[in-house]
């Protein structure tokens, strides 16, 4: 969301959006990052891809990869 204009973020409409659970529970970062960072469309999951804003989405799917990759593999003793 970088080419949108700051004056216009300020405007958005959050009566429709939510903080994602996901990153709330996941992201010990999660209360420094912007508000808008945080919410996610009500009306859908908590899922990257329901986030407000681009850098949302991106730190969603991050936490999402860090989760498998800390998964023990299938194949482990």
């Amino acid at each position: 969301m970088e080419h949108v204009d700051p004056v216009i973020l300020r405007r958005f409409d959050t009566r429709s959006s939510r903080p994602c659970e996901f990153c709330k529970e996941l992201d010990p970062q999660f209360p420094a990052r912007q508000p808008l960072d945080q919410m996610v469309v009500s009306s859908r999951k908590a899922v990257a891809s329901s986030h407000i804003t681009e850098d949302g989405y991106v730190r969603h799917r991050i936490l999402e990869l860090r989760k498998i990759t800390a998964r023990m593999p299938l194949n482990a003793a």
